[in-house]
């Protein structure tokens, strides 16, 4: 998977920061919340998001860590 695909910037969104494409969840948001030990699972049911795009926002994160 790409995460090119399930992610986007737009600056009329959540004032231009990285969200899941499609929705106003922030990448940052997924990413507090894997930090804090809750399962991908329920973070995509929470937020009403695809487990996909929780895999997404670990990619981006990766990406930045590089």
């Amino acid at each position: 998977m790409r995460w090119q695909e399930r992610i986007s910037v737009s600056p009329n969104i959540c004032h231009g920061k990285v969200c899941i494409k499609g929705t106003r969840v922030m990448v940052s948001v997924v990413l507090d919340n894997l930090a804090a030990g809750e399962p991908p699972a329920a973070i995509a049911a929470a937020y009403h998001i695809a487990p996909e795009d929780v895999q997404a926002a670990l990619l981006y994160a990766a990406d930045l860590a590089k």
